[in-house]
């Protein structure tokens, strides 16, 4: 008999085992005394003594049960009893390692551990487990069937959150049934190791800078280090170094250190120099690279990063400006017209690119007149006259030009020589002459002794010629000398003949032209300029004259004067309109205050009194006789004294009583004075007293009451 004991059953009664007896005997059955943890008892009723453990107890038992009966007859037979394993341990890992380290940067698929379990349950044959990730499971995944930990995503070490914690913690689960079953969970640690796999980059990778071009050799310029990085975290891999420097020019500098990448200068750089000519921009490169080996899953070299720096040059004004020549001279005729260029100066300098270079003049050129009659070109040079010259003013003007490139300055003389030039006409005196001669002066008489006298600030003495243009009828007047000479007499050349008609002007008015031509050859005449002076001379011829009265030379100046508008002065009409608007305005509103205070203050016209001018023409005048004429029309005695005095119930004045007057009673009533009526005899007008104005009491009354208004 074979018999099946789940591991973990209850102690108790598991089987019964039965035998026959031909007799119907009652039978008994017994145990051979064996080590089992079984009982038999007589009826044959087969109990467990304890409560098995398959994976710690024996897995079979055999039974020896003997049955008897009465007579003693028996029969043994055995039973085999098995322990039947169940699910009720649960499985335990194997695999004691705890920490495990990979690079970054691991490929998909790429093995991490093999994580092994067993279940107790299964130690006689293989164990069926089933293997699982329960957290982490974003870089790693694991085999359920083998528990193989693998690499399923991208791994960066340098990267956020690795960068600040590069360990990953993975919790591994194993169950011993999909679902239902019992299950171990392990944890384990990932430290992510840092591999070189960043090449060091700029921020920015291109530069541009500026030196003067006379810095001296070892001038800083820029370091490199200061824009680069590395993004790998380990120290080991983050090293990097500057190298290859090259471009244009690049022998006029140099990496002074390839650790910090310091570009310095080699000396200095002179842009006046041929070779240098025109260069302004020098462009270089630099190569920046990893000093680690690199360690790239899918490139087996690095690739450098390459730096791009531009720098400009400044040019440095190191040289002063230079004329052309020391001194310059100009030759100018006088008669040059205002704003003519007269010449030109030129400065340079050798400073690259050329400076642009400004002219002024710093002294010299002024003449009584005017501070500087030149003015140079600020960007030419060109020399050009404000103000007429005048060699017989100034025969020489010295200049003293500045030529500058905004930092640096250079002077020149420039001499200006007036050429004189005949430009001034001969000024004879006097120019104007009047006088009387007899008819019968003798031919060849100096005429009254008159002589002119000229001058000519730019011709000589001798160069004057005197001929008269206008007004000398029949040739009768003549200068002698005609000409060589500075001065000249007034000489009657003919005799007057009136009697046979040849002669009919008493009046002459001769017209004098002094010219400078005199020591001009024909030649010269037609070529030079010749100026002209002239005289007028009123010469009255006299018949049969008694007295020849000279005159005095004398002339009239008639001022003229025209108010003329300008058209810079439009303010002028239009502030005198506004002004006599205003004023007009305020005229009116005078106007205006004065009829409303003589509504407010004269009384109106009475019924019989129509006409309102008259009434407002008197009311002034009646009311300043009221206040000269006041009406006392109340009387009363002083307390303190005993004497009567009047008083007037409106205005309060008061008077002492004469002895002689009547004493009054006060009335109650007003008297007032009014407009005079239309035969110009002044009323009076007795107004009851109103609430306003109570009259006073009579402390004395008399017995006759009469008014006491006077007529005003």
């Amino acid at each position: 008999v074979t018999l099946y004991v789940l591991e973990g059953a209850p102690q108790g009664r598991i089987y019964q085992v039965y035998a026959t007896d031909p007799e119907n005997a009652e039978l008994k059955y017994s145990l051979l005394p064996a080590p089992v943890p079984f009982l038999v008892l007589e009826n044959g009723d087969i109990f467990s003594t304890k409560v098995f453990d398959y994976e710690k107890d024996q897995h079979c038992y055999f039974l020896n049960i003997t049955v008897t009966d009465p007579g003693g007859l028996n029969l043994t037979k055995t039973v085999n009893i098995n322990i039947i394993n169940i699910n009720d341990e649960r499985p335990y890992f194997t695999t004691k390692q705890r920490i495990y380290r990979i690079k970054e940067e691991q490929s998909p698929g790429t093995f991490v551990a093999n994580i092994t379990a067993k279940d107790p349950d299964d130690e006689d044959s293989p164990s069926r487990l089933f293997y699982s990730i329960q957290s982490s499971g974003r870089y790693f995944s694991i085999n359920p069937s083998t528990g193989v930990l693998q690499v399923t995503r991208r791994i960066d070490r340098d990267a956020l959150p690795l960068r600040l914690h590069p360990n990953i913690s993975v919790i591994v689960r194993v169950e011993d049934s999909p679902s239902g079953g019992h299950a171990s969970e392990m944890e384990i640690t990932i430290f992510i190791e840092d591999i070189n796999d960043n090449s060091p980059e700029c921020n920015p990778s291109t530069f541009r800078k500026e030196a003067n071009e006379n810095m001296t050799a070892g001038t800083f310029l820029l370091q490199l280090r200061n824009y680069c990085a590395d993004t790998d975290i380990d120290p080991s891999n983050n090293q990097f170094n500057f190298t290859g420097l090259s471009g244009f020019g690049s022998n006029n500098f140099a990496l002074e250190s390839t650790v910090s990448g310091t570009l310095v200068m080699t000396g200095s750089i002179d842009l006046e120099n041929p070779a240098n000519l025109g260069v302004e921009v020098y462009s270089l490169t630099v190569r920046v690279q990893d000093i680690a080996y690199p360690d790239y899953s899918s490139n087996s070299v690095i690739f450098p990063d390459i730096i791009h720096i531009y720098i400009r040059i400044k040019p440095v004004n190191e040289f002063f400006p230079v004329f052309s020549n020391l001194s310059y001279e100009f030759n100018v005729p006088e008669i040059t017209k205002v704003g003519s260029s007269i010449g030109r100066v030129s400065a340079r300098d050798k400073d690259w690119p050329p400076s642009v270079i400004t002219y002024s003049i710093l002294a010299g050129g002024g003449t009584r007149d005017y501070t500087n009659i030149f003015w140079i070109s600020p960007t030419k040079g060109d020399v050009r006259i404000l103000a007429r010259l005048d060699y017989e003013t100034t025969q020489k003007h010295i200049l003293i030009v500045q030529a500058s490139d905004q930092e640096k300055t250079a002077t020149a003389s420039v001499t200006v020589n007036v050429l004189e030039v005949n430009d001034e006409e001969p000024f004879c005196s006097p120019n104007f002459y009047s006088f009387q001669i007899p008819v019968s002066l003798a031919v060849g008489t100096n005429i009254n002794g008159f002589k002119i006298e000229c001058k000519d600030r730019d011709s000589d003495p001798r160069s004057f010629r005197y001929f008269i243009d206008e007004g000398n009828v029949n040739n009768h007047f003549t200068f002698s000398p005609s000409a060589g000479s500075n001065t000249s007499r007034l000489i009657l050349a003919s005799r007057f003949d009136y009697e046979s008609g040849l002669d009919t002007n008493w009046i002459y008015r001769l017209r004098v032209y002094i010219t400078d031509d005199n020591l001009l050859s024909a030649r010269d005449k037609a070529t030079q300029l010749i100026k002209t002076g002239t005289v007028t001379l009123k010469i009255r011829v006299i018949p049969n004259p008694t007295t020849v009265v000279a005159t005095t030379p004398s002339f009239t100046v008639v001022t003229k004067k025209e108010n003329l508008y300008s058209d810079s002065a439009w303010y002028v009409p239009f502030i005198i309109t506004l002004s006599s608007l205003l004023l007009l305005g305020l005229l009116g509103y005078l106007a205006f205050l004065l009829v409303t205070w003589l509504r407010t203050h004269c009384p109106p016209a009475g019924k019989a009194d129509r006409m309102s001018l008259i009434h407002f023409t008197f009311c002034l005048s009646s009311q300043t006789m009221t206040k000269l004429n006041t009406v006392f029309d109340g009387e009363a005695r002083d307390p303190v004294t005993g004497k009567i005095y009047e008083f007037n119930t409106r205005s309060g004045a008061r008077r002492w009583k004469k002895s002689s007057d009547p004493l009054q009673p006060a009335l109650g009533m007003q008297v007032t004075s009014s407009a005079t009526d239309d035969d110009g005899q002044g009323t009076d007008r007795v107004q009851a007293p109103t609430k306003k104005e109570p009259s006073e009491k009579i402390k004395e009354p008399t017995g006759e009451t009469k008014p006491a208004a006077l007529p005003s």
